[in-house]
């Protein structure tokens, strides 16, 4: 059985793993892991490179790239043993249930990620500057801060109602009713992907840090400030669906 040890893998990896950019650096690192688990650069079986030889490619601290790879192993995608011949090992992927399968396909065959991805980053990015804008008004700004106060007290399972209901509120108080509908339909469309990916602690938290400082910049008047914070949600959000689903 070939162990994909670390100089074949490096070889094997080289066209695949780059640097992440410093304001997702888990989800873009994990999209890219996905990646190389799924095109098969490392055999069923095989080991990972060493995990300061990833964190070195990726460009990640180790603390971010042993959240990746607990992340991975709690899908069941990878595990660690430990001793001499230690190390992260490509677990064999079970073949999901067909009525798992057949539902998947249901729900990509009726969404276009990327164009889904595209607009949702223009409208939200667009809500979230105009926002800004405007400068929200006392009651304007006790909204926002009830919405994100959710996402905070929200559970896992009610955690992305929580956040559509923030993002919700951002479109509706960027002053056009226009902008406001249009997002409402492309959000039902990223619900319906984000169903098909897992919940990341990890990236739940890194999404939480954001929208503080995106509710921040909104209530400051920072439209720049806003708008690049938005942008780099989006980008993670983006990062972790590709990796899932591409």
């Amino acid at each position: 059985m070939d162990d994909g040890g670390d100089a074949p893998a490096h070889d094997r990896l080289a066209g695949v793993l780059r640097p992440v950019r410093a304001g997702n650096g888990f989800e873009e690192a994990l999209a890219q892991i996905l990646q190389v688990l799924r095109l098969g650069l490392v055999p069923e079986g095989g080991r990972l490179p060493a995990e300061r030889d990833l964190a070195t490619r990726l460009r990640v601290s180790r603390v971010t790239l042993r959240e990746v790879l607990k992340a991975l192993q709690d899908e069941g995608l990878v595990e660690s043993r430990r001793g001499r011949y230690g190390g992260t090992f490509v677990r064999p992927r079970p073949e999901p249930a067909r009525d798992a399968r057949d539902e998947l396909r249901r729900r990509l065959a009726d969404v276009d990620v990327e164009d889904t991805l595209r607009m949702r980053e223009v409208l939200d990015v667009g809500a979230a500057g105009l926002c800004a804008e405007n400068g929200p008004d006392e009651a304007a700004a006790r909204r926002l801060r009830d919405a994100l106060a959710g996402t905070r007290e929200a559970t896992p399972a009610g955690y992305r109602r929580a956040d559509t209901l923030l993002h919700l509120t951002l479109a509706e108080l960027s002053g056009s009713p226009s902008l406001a509908a249009h997002y409402a339909a492309v959000r039902a469309e990223l619900n319906e992907l984000l169903d098909c990916i897992p919940l990341l602690v990890r990236n739940l938290e890194h999404s939480q840090a954001q929208h503080a400082a995106l509710v921040e910049a909104v209530s400051e008047g920072d439209a720049d400030g806003a708008r690049e914070v938005m942008r780099e949600h989006c980008a993670g959000t983006a990062a972790l669906l590709r990796g899932f689903l591409s």
